[in-house]
């Protein structure tokens, strides 16, 4: 189960909807072996397309020195879909190169930048297997205000 505070959440979303109709793509690091997704970081999608993502290298270079200088790794790992459903692409599968992460898929098709809700949906996805979690958003306070459960809309 991927739990997750609000603002994090939300955070996510905000940047789905901005980029929209280009892929939004990032991650939320967090203390090596914590589980537990803290800082959010806003990554740009060098291909600038409505249908993939890809990191700048550089950039990504850079992101993971820091993460190594500052002892965390990426418990999170988001991208949104534009024009899908919230779930792996076989490129995302191929791709996921994480298996501690949670993966995050976004999908905007929806309402694209426009007010409402989207599909808000995490995967842990190992050795090309996917398998959908359930996301618990917190509250300032770290109690629970909403269970998601796979394939449940957030707003």
């Amino acid at each position: 189960m991927l739990k997750i505070a609000r603002e994090l959440h939300d955070a996510i979303v905000e940047h789905a909807k901005r980029d929209h109709p280009v892929e939004a793509c990032g991650m939320v690091a967090g203390p090596i072996g914590s589980d537990t997704p803290q800082r959010f970081i806003e990554m740009v999608n060098a291909a600038g397309s409505p249908t993939f993502y890809e990191y700048d290298s550089t950039d990504l270079l850079h992101l993971y020195r820091e993460l190594d200088d500052r002892d965390e790794e990426p418990v999170v790992i988001y991208h949104s879909h534009t024009a899908t459903e919230a779930y792996p692409s076989v490129t995302d599968i191929k791709l996921a190169g994480e298996p501690g992460a949670h993966y995050v898929l976004v999908s905007t098709r929806e309402h694209g930048n426009n007010p409402g809700s989207v599909e808000f949906r995490s995967y842990r996805i190992i050795d090309g297997v996917v398998t959908e979690e359930e996301v618990e958003i917190l509250d300032p306070t770290g109690g629970a205000t909403t269970a998601a459960s796979p394939n449940e809309e957030n707003r």
